[in-house]
């Protein structure tokens, strides 16, 4: 379990270097992502023993969500590139399948894919992905490394992107899981400077 792990992360650093993946999608956003995945994971297990046999599919596409993230590189070559690295897990074909369906827009204009046995592991990875949206710095950081935006309209931008996505996050009925319905409504109103 750790190798992999460690290898995600390897994964992380190496591909954040090589496709110049700014700060706001990279090595801490990863990490933090898998802290509110496993948070979540904990919070369903007792009700859900089944996730038990799902856990490290749940830390690994945490960890690797993003790198490939259409924003920074083509999805079949950073897929290809994270293979390379967890070749020999044998649940990747999963991985894979939760980090190309999670992120917001995609989830916006397809709906949920069809997962089967392992939905809920996808609205796991899923849902801590967005819980971690709720750093407005990282829409800041976002905004000035990749469209070039000076601070002041770097952070106009954020205060923008923040009211019409992430404080919709709720009303749009984007989070299925307690602990994450509890946790969202916490950094909504900690974020109460919209």
């Amino acid at each position: 379990m750790t190798d992999y792990i460690n290898l995600a992360f390897r994964c992380v650093v190496d591909l954040t270097k090589k496709y110049n993946i700014d700060e706001s999608h990279s090595l801490k956003h990863s990490m933090e992502v898998k802290q509110f995945a496993n948070d979540i994971y904990e919070s369903e297990l007792a009700s859900k023993p089944h996730l038990a046999d799902q856990k490290m599919i749940i830390i690994l596409s945490a960890i690797l969500h993003d790198m490939c993230d259409k924003k920074y590189v083509d999805e079949v070559e950073g897929l290809a590139e994270i293979e390379r690295y967890m070749h020999n897990f044998p649940d990747f074909p999963v991985i894979s399948k939760i980090i190309t369906t999670m992120s917001y827009s995609k989830v916006k204009k397809n709906g949920y894919p069809d997962l089967g046995i392992y939905q809920l592991a996808y609205h796991i990875v899923r849902e801590a992905d967005l819980l971690a949206a709720y750093d407005i710095d990282r829409c800041i950081i976002f905004a000035m490394a990749v469209h070039k935006m000076n601070y002041t309209d770097a952070v106009d931008h954020a205060y923008e992107l923040f009211k019409g996505r992430v404080m919709k996050y709720i009303d749009d009925g984007l989070f299925v899981t307690e602990y994450s319905k509890r946790k969202a409504g916490k950094l909504h109103k900690e974020a109460g400077l919209i």
